[in-house]
């Protein structure tokens, strides 16, 4: 759950290209990962070698606070190229662009219907503008009239981009009025960890995805509701291939001794229910 494309053409073309994003490459010690790039055959490769059955890959649309323009801007037929080559490995989720309006629901629906993705995914911040404001809306309708959840990155951000603008507590404002739409909070909401997990056990539709964070930061609050009453909330992830490889993430997960029950709902069966998946 929870990743990006990988290939050497996506990361010449966006990373390489963008100062503030080779800027937290540099500061996450990512940058040999951007430089290289994978083809989707090693890819997959990879994927089998650390038990990965599938791949979420995200259409991301990022947007520069520092200058107001897109710096990340995926297309569909970049991620189908990759998904027509596995189709049973990688799952499309459609990127949220707010200030295409109307425009952008439409192709979201587009990505959705005509191409098979299974949720939408939104990261907000060098937008300007807050996860509850009201350019969102229209595409939170979207996502709820074609039943589909969306993925929001929500705590800090890496990049140079106002955090505040992600904070877990709006997506209560969201939950409320889209009672029937699934809502996930990626990145383990820190450092508002504790709001996300209120918000997980508020609302029926609100999941955590505890991904962008080696288990071995994950605040013990966050581990107590993924053994305890949130085993049921809860979805693996890894952010990867940019900052972890799976295999990192199985490795320390193997180390917090699940009850078998709660580590198959982790990392398998809560994602096949959230994304409607057989």
């Amino acid at each position: 759950f929870m990743g990006y494309l990988f290939t050497k053409e996506y990361f010449s073309k966006y990373w390489l290209t963008s100062p503030d994003l080779m800027k937290v490459a540099s500061w996450w010690k990512f940058e040999n990962i951007v430089r290289k790039g994978w083809t989707v055959d090693e890819f997959v490769m990879l994927m089998n070698e650390a038990g990965v059955e599938k791949h979420c890959i995200t259409q991301l649309k990022m947007y520069s606070y520092q200058y107001k323009r897109l710096i990340v801007d995926v297309k569909i037929d970049e991620i189908t190229e990759v998904i027509e080559k596995y189709p049973d490995r990688f799952i499309g989720f459609a990127g949220i662009n707010p200030f295409k309006k109307m425009e952008g629901v439409r192709e979201l629906e587009i990505a959705i219907k005509d191409y098979g993705f299974k949720a939408a995914y939104l990261h907000v911040y060098g937008f300007g503008i807050p996860i509850n404001h009201r350019l969102l809306y229209p595409f939170y309708a979207k996502c709820a009239e074609l039943g589909v959840p969306v993925s929001i990155q929500v705590g800090h951000s890496a990049e140079l981009m106002p955090s505040e603008l992600g904070r877990p507590i709006y997506m209560d404002d969201v939950a409320l009025d889209f009672p029937e739409l699934t809502l996930i909070g990626s990145h383990t909401g820190w450092p508002w960890v504790e709001e996300l997990i209120a918000l997980a056990w508020k609302h029926e539709n609100v999941y955590i995805c505890m991904d962008a964070h080696l288990p071995r930061y994950w605040d013990p609050s966050l581990i107590n509701f993924l053994k305890g009453r949130g085993q049921d909330k809860v979805l693996f992830g890894t952010n990867g291939p940019l900052i972890f490889m799976a295999k990192d993430f199985l490795n320390q997960i193997d180390a917090l001794n699940l009850k078998p029950e709660v580590k198959r709902k982790f990392l398998r069966e809560n994602a096949k229910k959230v994304l409607k998946i057989k």
